[in-house]
């Protein structure tokens, strides 16, 4: 007969095996889309990534869908870590952008391009402007006016202003460096501050 204490050890070894796939086949998919189109990249493809069964893949995430919104999850956790600067100060707050975006935003405009045809990347990104807004009003509380068509105007030009779009116009299509591209968006933060207008 099994002891008590075994059952539960053999519980918790099998959650954490779980979980460790789980997380292998997010990792799997987000490689993949990071690098093809999202189209291109079947389940079959996602398994052989990860070194499972199609059946495993379906197992834990129902389908293709379910899968890209898990991983658009993981990415929104990652991103609210590493994005973490102090409120105001515009060379920490783009410096932690543009450390996101060296590393994800290749995938992030490959994604946005495909939300017109890919209704879990429309949902997915529709989520992540949410996550950007926030976090702008979060690192911009200083600046930003209380409320208002003033506020929605503000934010509005700090969003524009620190877009993944803009990273890749600066640092694909115009081939700056990424310290002439960090400037560019300084600069252009500090020229739309609100408080300036407060001078005159």
């Amino acid at each position: 007969m099994e002891s008590a204490g075994r059952r539960p050890y053999r519980m918790g070894a099998r959650a954490a095996a779980l979980e460790a796939t789980r997380t292998r086949i997010m990792d799997a998919a987000m490689r993949l889309w990071t690098r093809h189109w999202y189209d291109d990249v079947t389940l079959q493809h996602i398994a052989d990534e990860a070194g499972v069964s199609v059946q495993t893949v379906v197992n834990h995430f129902d389908g293709k869908d379910g899968l890209t919104e898990a991983v658009a999850d993981l990415v929104a956790s990652q991103t609210a870590v590493v994005r973490r600067a102090p409120a105001g100060d515009v060379d920490a707050i783009v410096a932690v952008l543009f450390d996101d975006y060296e590393r994800h935003g290749d995938a992030n405009a490959r994604w946005t391009a495909q939300i017109d045809r890919v209704p879990a990347i429309a949902r997915a990104a529709a989520h992540a402007r949410v996550q950007h807004r926030a976090w702008l009003e979060e690192v911009f509380a200083d600046r930003l006016p209380a409320g208002g068509p003033d506020r929605e105007h503000a934010l509005a030009l700090h969003y524009a202003a620190t877009d993944v779009y803009l990273w890749k116009l600066w640092r694909r299509d115009l081939g700056l460096s990424r310290r002439d591209a960090e400037r560019a968006m300084r600069d252009l933060v500090v020229s739309i501050d609100p408080r300036k207008g407060d001078d005159g």
